[in-house]
């Protein structure tokens, strides 16, 4: 997803506030892969008319040849497909195809009303001779596309810190990379939010009042996920006096948070954390990739479902 996000984000910097400059893009869409391939369908790359680009399609092999299509593209009008056999010339060892069309400002437009308001919706891509090119709905609807990618679009995951200190950079950061929404607070008394499915929270205030204060109001929340860093035995404490208060201590609690990377450092510490969320919330396994007994892209098409290709 954060390819998407990162395509918007370029675009509004593009397109000033009224986002209609008249500047036109090219959007590639990886549509159709066959054997094993780096990206998995959905993969989008934005082209600007001077040739730069946001996103990826591949490990950087395919770009700059993607680029250069899309500028015929801009130029044209016409959408088209161009395929990779990744067998031959690059480290994978299959097929890709990926369509390239000139995406409508209301396409856009619309992709970020709708993540703005925190709202999942559905792009879908036709890359057939009917009717060729993307466009956002609200719900998945019947459609007579010879051949489409649907792919379902949720809002950034809005990730909470509550708490202060030194520890709270690192999260940040990784947060931020991943193209997150990262908030910090630091009195969980003024803790009000309007918490969705893509909402995680950290509980660090490494103070046992405030940590109890903020977990009586996110715990309600049922979120998918509220990590608690500290001693499992401060752990037990609060359950215990949560429990007593009648407070439900659900799946999504997970303390002390974190993987077991063997982590020290704050900035290990912080990975094993954003590690474990992004596990949660793309349904994970977090096992080795080499212990897997299929493919890897495979196995992230199962945990995730982020593309249906109507074939």
């Amino acid at each position: 997803m954060k390819d998407i996000y990162d395509i918007l984000r370029e675009w509004k910097k593009r397109c000033g506030s009224d986002c209609h400059s008249g500047s036109e893009f090219a959007l590639a869409t990886l549509v159709r892969v066959e054997g094993s391939s780096y990206r998995r369908p959905g993969a989008r790359m934005l082209i600007c008319e001077n040739g730069t680009s946001v996103g990826s399609l591949s490990a950087g092999c395919l770009e700059d040849e993607v680029a250069l299509r899309a500028r015929e593209v801009l130029q044209t009008g016409q959408p088209t497909i161009v395929s990779f056999d990744t067998r031959r010339r690059f480290g994978c060892a299959g097929r890709i195809d990926i369509f390239i069309e000139r995406i409508s400002d209301k396409s856009l437009r619309d992709l970020a009303h709708d993540l703005a308001e925190r709202r999942s919706c559905f792009v879908i891509t036709a890359f057939g001779e009917k009717d060729a090119g993307s466009r956002v709905v609200r719900t998945e609807t019947d459609h007579d596309y010879e051949h489409a990618l649907i792919q379902k679009v949720h809002p950034p995951l809005r990730l909470l810190i509550v708490g202060d200190g030194p520890d709270n950079a690192p999260l940040r950061l990784f947060g931020n990379l991943l193209g997150w929404e990262v908030s910090e607070l630091v009195d969980p008394n003024l803790l009000s939010i309007k918490a969705d499915a893509w909402t995680a929270a950290i509980v660090k205030s490494h103070n046992y009042g405030r940590d109890f204060a903020a977990l009586g109001k996110l715990l309600p929340m049922n979120l998918r996920y509220i990590g608690l860093i500290g001693p499992r035995q401060r752990r037990d404490q609060l359950m215990n006096h949560l429990l007593d208060l009648g407070i439900t201590v659900n799946a999504g609690f997970f303390a002390p948070a974190g993987l077991d990377f063997g982590a020290e450092t704050t900035e290990e510490i912080a990975l094993s954390i954003i590690a474990e969320i992004q596990r949660v919330f793309a349904k994970g396994s977090g096992e080795s990739l080499r212990e897997r007994k299929i493919s890897i892209h495979e196995a992230l098409q199962c945990a995730n479902t982020p593309a249906l290709l109507k074939r």
